[in-house]
């Protein structure tokens, strides 16, 4: 009895020993170096990766990981190496260098200094459980404080480093299609945000009220970004009428005959800002003055604008600034979209868009609009038309694809026909070429297409082509203008993300235009190409400081090599106080008829002062060099925000092709500087939210633009020095939108005409004037009809007797571009829109 006893003993030894060995051989520890929550979820998961392994824990005060595995399997070499390859030191493995720097600030326990403190910022990740209850992280969540603008989005693995704010200690969490989450973060250092299926909701719920005109204070070069709702605010049937609300740009006539719109920012022409659709060259050449017509307000997603020199990225072309549209887009917005529009001087239109998702990786959209202007007006009984008649068609079709692989293309076509009739009003009601009359036919096509690859996390490339072909017939009494336009455009971008604080991107271009005008009984050919070459590197130095470095250096046909250099920099004093600095270099050709064409409307004969016949006109090309500081302050006031801005940039022409308008009223000359020629541009605004749905905007402008010209150095004409500005906005609970505007305008300079006859003489001088615009707007079903009123030039304010020898159109002192003020007066008008 007593053998079986110890046998009984020595085997129930035998199986604890047993057992205490496999228990040891199912836990294992090791070292894993760290910092964070994030860093501790990065980590447990990638261990739970492998089969084997059933349960991990990482400690962050002893920076070892807990590993139960499953009893056939105890090596755990490979998970100490997949640890290392996501960016995490091991006992036996060190995590490469290229992907620890690529790891949120927060998780670089390498450095002490980033490691020891986070109290500047917030760290998390946002992830969410599907059906079957597995996690998903997710990409694009807006991250943001709570009654603030500022905020971030989150990363491919749902992370997201928000710097903290003293405005708020909550944040609103939002993602299309579920509910907005409000957190409170307190003295939290790390969030972990997650979304349920079973929040889903059938429409998107708007969490905070998003700004109709923002400027970041987290983007290097300061960018106002203008909404839909802000060109809303005014009739807005074109482009060029989308700033009304917007200080920056400058919108006048061309001429008293066309009723054609220009813009100026900086004081200078709107020549010398590039416009882009897209980030792809659109409105240049012959359409530097009409192009703006070919964009309808209602296509209009949103317009990014910037004052001074852009990126490099984008061409050598921008000098004052650069106003790029984005349109609406196949797969995202509105699947339907509805508008119909009629104003006082008889101009009707109707525009429709609409998208279809094909599948999950395709869609497509078509964007129509149509107007006519059939009424004949004279108010000011002159003889000659306030504005032309005619109409205009407008086609697009734009097709996207998103791949699951990284790759995404997009390709768009858009055709525009135009014809429109000005001049006096007998050559239309007796049918008489006695009488003087314009018109402008013209016929477009312009097709993009893009197409990108997402390589990984850091790097992307991208391949931008357009084209142009441009047909145009004109005549401006008996003078005709008849031009061609064709042209390719090609950019290649290659993008990458070295680290936290290194992005570079670089890329090859490639331009080319061919240009044929007919100039009364000249013929004016030029084809130029251009290829080049661009880097532009980011640093991110800390939290407060970012440089954006960028060089292209180009080869033109005509004018041989030359060099573009640009500089943006931002410090931030806090996370609501931002200097920002930029310089840089920009060039462009000019289209001389194209962009004077309001000229054409008048006696002057034009004359071209050629310096080389090898060059387009014989004209050097405009090289200009731009200086910028701007400085953003947010304020909080009663917990609403107060955004003061203050602007100041400094031109500076080395060559400029001179329009002159002041050797003779009887002619227009353009040739080389010969001297200086120069901006100086000062804007003052605030934008505030005195009480809820109530804002204020406040703006003042100072602009002196001078140029030596044959006769002296003299201040540009019809150019107002001083513009002060106020935009109210109101808007109700019961979805009333009231809106008020109101300009003034100092004295501007005119041309001068005192070698003429007394009675064809302008004043030296204009008067100064109020410009003030009104609308009101209601909208019904969650927003999604809209009726509108409203009415620009209240107070009906018009330019008197602006044609000079209206009476006369074919003598020599017939002039309708010495226009300074409004031609038409009042403009009453009304529209509705729906969309779903």
């Amino acid at each position: 009895m007593e053998n079986i006893k110890n046998i009984r003993i020595t085997f129930l030894f035998i199986i604890l020993l047993f057992s205490g060995t496999i228990i040891s051989q199912n836990k294992i520890t090791f070292k894993v170096d760290g910092t964070c929550e994030m860093c501790k979820n990065r980590i447990e998961e990638t261990a739970l990766e492998f089969d084997y392994v059933e349960a991990a824990k990482w400690n962050e005060n002893s920076k070892e990981i807990s590993l139960e595995i499953d009893g056939d399997r105890s090596n755990v070499d490979e998970v100490q190496r997949a640890i290392a390859d996501i960016g995490h030191d091991t006992e036996k493995y060190k995590a490469p260098d290229e992907v620890y720097e690529n790891l949120p600030m927060c998780c670089h326990y390498r450095d002490e200094d980033i490691s020891d403190d986070h109290s500047d910022h917030v760290h998390g990740r946002v992830w969410e459980t599907d059906f079957d209850g597995k996690k998903q992280y997710i990409e694009g969540v807006n991250i943001i404080w709570k009654g603030t603008t500022d905020g971030v989005v989150s990363g491919k693995q749902g992370t997201f480093v928000l710097p903290r704010t003293d405005n708020s200690d909550r944040v609103l969490i939002s993602f299309v299609g579920y509910e907005t989450k409000d957190v409170l973060v307190g003295d939290k250092n790390f969030v972990e945000v997650v979304f349920s299926q079973n929040k889903l909701l059938d429409e998107v719920i708007v969490s905070y009220r998003k700004e109709s005109t923002s400027i970041s204070f987290l983007k290097t070069l300061k960018t106002q970004d203008i909404s839909e709702e802000e060109l809303q605010k005014a009739a807005c049937c074109n482009l060029s009428e989308s700033f009304e609300t917007t200080p920056s740009v400058e919108v006048s006539s061309t001429d008293a005959v066309s009723g054609t719109k220009q813009i100026e920012m900086l004081g200078l022409a709107g020549s010398y800002v590039q416009i882009t659709r897209e980030n792809m060259p659109e409105t240049r050449g012959l359409s530097a003055l009409y192009g703006l017509t070919y964009t309808p307000g209602s296509w209009i997603e949103s317009i990014q604008l910037n004052m001074g020199t852009g990126s490099v990225i984008n061409g050598f072309e921008s000098i004052t600034g650069q106003i790029n549209t984005e349109l609406k887009k196949p797969d995202s917005g509105e699947k339907l979209g509805l508008n119909a529009y009629a104003n006082a001087m008889g101009r009707v239109e109707a525009n429709a868009n609409f998208r279809i998702e094909l599948n999950e990786n395709l869609s497509t959209a078509v964007l129509l609009h149509g107007n006519t202007r059939a009424i004949k007006w004279d108010k000011n009984n002159d003889g000659f038309l306030d504005s032309p008649f005619g109409d205009q068609i407008i086609v697009l079709n734009r097709w996207k694809y998103n791949g699951h692989d990284g790759w995404q293309g997009q390709f768009g076509i858009k055709g525009l026909s135009l014809n429109q009739k000005g001049g006096q009003v007998n050559y239309y009601e007796k049918n008489s070429d006695v009488f003087w009359n314009s018109s402008l036919k013209t016929d477009r096509i312009d097709s993009w297409l893009k197409v990108g690859k997402v390589i990984d996390d850091k790097s992307s490339f991208g391949i931008q082509i357009s084209g142009i072909l441009h047909n145009q017939e004109s005549n401006f009494g008996p003078r005709i203008y008849n031009a061609k336009q064709s042209s390719l455009y090609s950019n290649f971008i290659y993008q990458n993300a070295l680290n936290e604080k290194h992005e570079i991107k670089t890329g090859l271009s490639f331009m080319y235009d061919n240009y044929n005008e007919d100039f009364e009984s000249s013929t004016y050919l030029r084809r130029e190409n251009v290829v080049g070459a661009f880097t532009e590197y980011t640093y991110k130095g800390s939290e407060k400081f970012t440089g954006v470095l960028g060089l292209r250096v180009d080869n033109h046909n005509n004018f041989g090599v030359f060099v573009t250099p640009r500089l943006h920099l931002k410090y931030a004093v806090s996370d609501k106080s931002v200097f920002r600095l930029s310089m840089g270099r920009g060039q462009k050709t000019a289209s001389i008829f194209a962009e004077n064409i309001g000229a054409m409307a008048s006696s002057r004969r034009f004359i071209i002062n050629s310096t080389d016949s090898d060059n387009p006109y014989g004209l050097s090309p405009e090289v200009a060099w731009s200086y910028g500081l701007n400085y953003s302050k947010g304020i909080e006031i009663n917990n609403r925000n107060l955004t003061l801005n203050v602007d100041y940039f400094f031109t500076n022409f080395e060559n400029k092709i001179v329009v002159d308008y002041d050797s003779s009223p009887k002619e227009l000359s353009f040739y080389n500087l010969d001297g200086r020629s120069f901006s100086h541009s000062i804007q003052l605004q605030a934008d505030w939210e005195v009480i809820e749905r109530f804002d204020v905007r406040l703006a003042y402008r100072f602009n002196e633009v001078k140029t030596d010209y044959k006769t002296e150095f003299m201040s540009k004409p019809l150019l107002s020095p001083h513009r002060a500005f106020v935009n109210l906005a109101y808007a109700t609970n019961s979805k009333w939108k009231f809106d008020f505007t109101t300009s003034w305008q100092s004295s501007k300079r005119i041309p001068g005409t005192s070698s003429n006859p007394v009675e064809y003489r302008m004043p030296d001088y204009s008067p100064s004037f109020f410009i003030v615009n009104s609308q009101i707007s209601k909208s019904w079903y969650s927003e999604k009809l809209e009726l509108y009123i409203g009415v620009e030039n209240l107070f009906d304010f018009k330019q008197s007797n602006p044609i000079i020898s209206s009476d006369n159109p074919f003598g020599e002192y017939f002039d309708a571009s010495m226009v300074w003020g409004p031609v038409f007066g009042r403009n009453i008008y009304t529209g509705i829109r729906y969309k779903i």
